[in-house]
C-alpha cells in the first residue's frame, strides 16, 4: 500500500482518489484501514487529545500540521537599559488608612514609636450598587393654548427604567466587545447588584438601535463617499436561514450590511451602481458589477491560491509558471518601496512589470491551472497594480478582514439572528461602535451624550468625527 495512502488515513483527511485505492486493494485491505483508524480513535481519546478532524478556513492551516517554532533566542522581555513602562500614579488620593502595630509579631515584646513610614498606593474599584433615583416631574398646562408640558428626563429612554449608562456599557459589551447576552446578565446580576431580565435588555437593545439609525445612514454615506473603500462579506444566520454580512471599511469608518444576497444586489443597494472611489476587494464576481473609478484586487488572495495549487501540483509546466509569476509580483512590491529613483526610472519599471504580466498570461501553457490563473490575471489585470499609483490604496484587503473579524468572532457566540429586527439592530449597533473605535472616542461616554442631548432636544447630534489625540 502506497505510504502517502496511509499518512492520509492515519491523519483522517483521505481523499476520495485514495480512499478508491484502498478500495482496489480488496477486502482484506479495506478491513485493516477500518481496524486502523479505530485503533488511532481509540487511542487520542485515552489520552484527551482532541481527534484531529477539524473545520479549518482555507486560509489557514490546520492546527495540528502547523510546525513547532523555534525558541525564541535570548532573554523574553524589555533590552537592558529600556525605559520601563507602568501605570501612572492617581493624581488624587481619596482615603488614607493607618497600618501599625502594638507588639512584635515573633516574640510578643511592645514596640515603640515607628522609625520611618512608607507609602503603598492601592487603586481599585468599590462594591457597585445601583443608584435609584426617584424623578419628580412637574406638570404644566399653558394658559394661554390649553396644552400640557413637563420637565424633560434626559437620564433614561421614555417610559423605561433602566439608565442611558447601564443601556450603552451592555450594547458595548455586546455588539462591541461580542460578551454573551447570558455572561453580560450574570455580571449584571452578580458583580453590579443590578437585576433585569434578558427580555428586557434586549428590548432596550432595539429602542436604542432605532434612536442611532441616523448615526448608521451617516456612517454608511460616509463609506459610500470615501476615497478608498475595503469590502470583504461573510455568512450570516437570521432566523435559521442563510445571510450574508457585508463589511464596508476605511480608516476611520466601518459599515456592516446584512442581506439575503451574496451578489451584485446587495452591492447595488449599499453602494449603487458606481463607486467614485477605489474598491479594494478579493477576486469575487460580484464587485464586478459596481463601476468604481478604480480598483485593487487583493495580492494576498491569490499568494494563497498558488500556495493552495503547490500542495497538489508539481508539475514542471506549474512550476515554471508560478516562478515567473512571483517575481513579477514581487518586483511590483519592492517599486513600490522604491524611493531613491527617478521618476523616468519608475516609469519604464511600473510599464514593464505590466508588459511581463501581459507575456506571461500569453505564453502557450497547458497546465489546467496556469490557464485557470492566467484567465483571472488577464480579466483583473486593471485592478492588480494600482496600489503603485497611490500611497493610500494597499496591495491587501487586510483592513476589512480585520473589521469583519470581530462579526465572525460573535457569529460564533450568538449563532444567529432571531429575526429581521434584531439583524437590522445588530448592523446598526455594531456599525456605530465599531466606528467609534476607529476615531478614538470612549463609546460609553459618547453614546451616553448622544442620548441625553437627543432626549433634550428631540435630535440627535451628529456622528463624531475623527479624535486627532487622546485629549
Amino acid at each position: 500500500m502506497p505510504a502517502s495512502v496511509i499518512k492520509s488515513l492515519i491523519k483522517a483527511n483521505l481523499s476520495r482518489e485514495e480512499a478508491e485505492q484502498l478500495y482496489e486493494l480488496g477486502r482484506e485491505t479495506a478491513v485493516w484501514a477500518f481496524l486502523e483508524f479505530a485503533a488511532r480513535l481509540k487511542q487520542s481519546e485515552s489520552k484527551d487529545e482532541p481527534f484531529p478532524v477539524v473545520n479549518t478556513p482555507s486560509g489557514q492551516i490546520p492546527l495540528h500540521e502547523k510546525p513547532n517554532v523555534k525558541t525564541r533566542r535570548g532573554k523574553i522581555g524589555a533590552k537592558e537599559g529600556h525605559e520601563g513602562r507602568r501605570r501612572t500614579s492617581p493624581e488624587q488620593i481619596d482615603e488614607v488608612r493607618e497600618h501599625t502595630l502594638d507588639k512584635c509579631p515573633c516574640c510578643g515584646e511592645a514596640l515603640g514609636s515607628a522609625f520611618e513610614t512608607r507609602t503603598r498606593i492601592v487603586e481599585d474599584i468599590p462594591e457597585v450598587k445601583p443608584v435609584v433615583t426617584e424623578h419628580r416631574i412637574a406638570r404644566y398646562r399653558c394658559g394661554k393654548c390649553g396644552k400640557t408640558f413637563e420637565g424633560k428626563v434626559t437620564e433614561a429612554l421614555p417610559g423605561a427604567a433602566v439608565g442611558n449608562n447601564i443601556l450603552a456599557l451592555t450594547t458595548w459589551m455586546h455588539y462591541g466587545l461580542g460578551t454573551t447576552l447570558s455572561q453580560i446578565i450574570a455580571v449584571l446580576n452578580s458583580h453590579l447588584s443590578f437585576k433585569i431580565s434578558e427580555g428586557g435588555l434586549i428590548e432596550m437593545w432595539h429602542r436604542l438601535a432605532k434612536i442611532l439609525d441616523e448615526w448608521y445612514e451617516q456612517i454608511a454615506l460616509e463609506a459610500r463617499s470615501e476615497a478608498v473603500l475595503h469590502a470583504d462579506e461573510t455568512g450570516w444566520r437570521v432566523n435559521g436561514r442563510t445571510r450574508w454580512l457585508w463589511c464596508f471599511t476605511s480608516k476611520n469608518v466601518t459599515c456592516y450590511f446584512i442581506n439575503r444576497s451574496r451578489g451584485s444586489p446587495a452591492l447595488l443597494e449599499f453602494l449603487g451602481e458606481t463607486f467614485s472611489g477605489c474598491l479594494i476587494t478579493d477576486f469575487w464576481s460580484a464587485y464586478n458589477s459596481i463601476a468604481c473609478e478604480s480598483r485593487q484586487y487583493c495580492l494576498a488572495h491569490l499568494f494563497r491560491e498558488i500556495d493552495k495549487v503547490d500542495e497538489r501540483n508539481t508539475s514542471d509546466e506549474w512550476k515554471a509558471f508560478r516562478k515567473k509569476l512571483t517575481r513579477i509580483f514581487n518586483d511590483a512590491l519592492r517599486l513600490n518601496k522604491a524611493d531613491d529613483i527617478s521618476e523616468d526610472s519608475w516609469d519604464t519599471r511600473y510599464a514593464r512589470i505590466h508588459d511581463r504580466l501581459r507575456n506571461l498570461c500569453a505564453e502557450d501553457w497547458s497546465d489546467a491551472d496556469v490557464l485557470r490563473l492566467c484567465k483571472r490575471l488577464r480579466k483583473h489585470s486593471h485592478g492588480l497594480f494600482t496600489f503603485l499609483l497611490d500611497e493610500n490604496i494597499d496591495h491587501t484587503n487586510n483592513r476589512a478582514e480585520r473589521e469583519i473579524r470581530p462579526a465572525v468572532i460573535m457569529r460564533k457566540v450568538i449563532q444567529q439572528n432571531r429575526s429581521d429586527k434584531a439583524a437590522h439592530t445588530q448592523e446598526v449597533l455594531m456599525s456605530v461602535y465599531r466606528t467609534l473605535k476607529l476615531r478614538r472616542h470612549d463609546p460609553v461616554k459618547t453614546v451616553v451624550s448622544a442620548l441625553s442631548i437627543y432626549l433634550e432636544t428631540g435630535k440627535l447630534p451628529p456622528m463624531p468625527e475623527l479624535m486627532l489625540s487622546d485629549g
